[in-house]
């Protein structure tokens, strides 16, 4: 195996961590999840949640440390938009297109969780 493969199955392994993480720590605080790695030939969406009537779509990213920059520095605005356009079709598939949306981004660095609501 390459180490170019090893780095993408790290990547990957790193996600998926941080998206089960993100996802238990929203389901205590009384979020219900509705759907993981929602994928689109846009983009995907890691984790979509409901709040209270809220329909709350969040980016998860996870770092070990802070040496490269807090992690929630990563979903810049092309990032944003690839998010908001999944949405958009997420809602349109499932006839919520009456729901209010948030866009949340949780960060992980270490065993330390840090939830941006309204993050964009």
């Amino acid at each position: 195996m390459y180490s170019k493969d090893i780095s993408k199955v790290r990547n990957k392994i790193n996600g998926d961590t941080g998206e089960i993480t993100a996802a238990k720590f929203l389901e205590a605080k009384g979020y219900k999840i509705i759907k993981t790695n929602y994928k689109t030939k846009m983009g995907e969406i890691d984790i979509i949640a409901l709040w209270k009537n809220v329909i709350v779509f969040v980016e998860v990213k996870k770092r070990e440390t802070l040496a490269f920059g807090r992690p929630c520095e990563a979903v810049d605005y092309r990032k944003q938009q690839k998010i908001r356009n999944c949405a958009q079709l997420y809602l349109m598939q499932t006839h919520k297109t009456e729901n209010d949306v948030r866009f949340d981004v949780i960060e992980i660095v270490g065993d330390e969780i840090t939830h941006l609501e309204n993050a964009f």
